[in-house]
């Protein structure tokens, strides 16, 4: 696997554990914010990212039906939001000093924010917290006590609960 500071190409049709084996992982484009990631996991959203913005595109066959790309499509310019979210994992990439190719954005972003629901928030954040408990400790005991995360700056959270896209369980 490569460096947390490639964050290169997401070249294949299908997100991928990173072993040799090559079994499909579940994509997830997080509705909190990036900064809230593990090394490990802001390079697989970056790949995820990349993933999801030729689904949307059309240039492959694999996750076309993929729940969470829903509420893009749902938009009349998904690529561009699409380009957003990718700009904000990018951004995040900037701030801790990787090097994501920003040249792979294939649109400029959209200034239109996403609703999301603080359930959906929510739920997302617990599933991360237990990712982090055995992936990364440290970060898991830093961000622990924090009641509501803060959102991808894609979206803007609304009351509700978590979507029905949401596989649960």
């Amino acid at each position: 696997m490569r460096s947390s500071k490639s964050g290169g190409a997401a070249g294949s049709q299908l997100a991928h554990s990173g072993k040799e084996d090559n079994v499909p992982i579940p994509v997830r484009l997080w509705t909190i914010h990036p900064r809230y990631l593990d090394a490990r996991g802001l390079v697989a959203l970056w790949r995820e990212g990349l993933l999801a913005q030729k689904v949307i595109a059309g240039e492959t066959r694999g996750y076309t039906r993929h729940p969470q790309l829903a509420r893009f499509r749902q938009h009349t310019e998904p690529l561009q939001l699409m380009a957003a979210y990718l700009a904000g994992v990018a951004d995040e990439a900037v701030r801790r000093g990787y090097r994501f190719d920003q040249t792979k954005i294939r649109l400029s972003p959209c200034l239109t924010q996403l609703e999301e629901t603080r359930g959906q928030l929510l739920y997302e954040w617990k599933h991360l917290q237990v990712k982090l408990r055995v992936r990364d400790p440290k970060l898991y005991r830093e961000i622990k006590k924090l009641a509501v995360p803060e959102p991808h700056p894609l979206f803007r959270i609304i009351p509700g609960e978590v979507r029905v896209w949401e596989k649960v369980g």
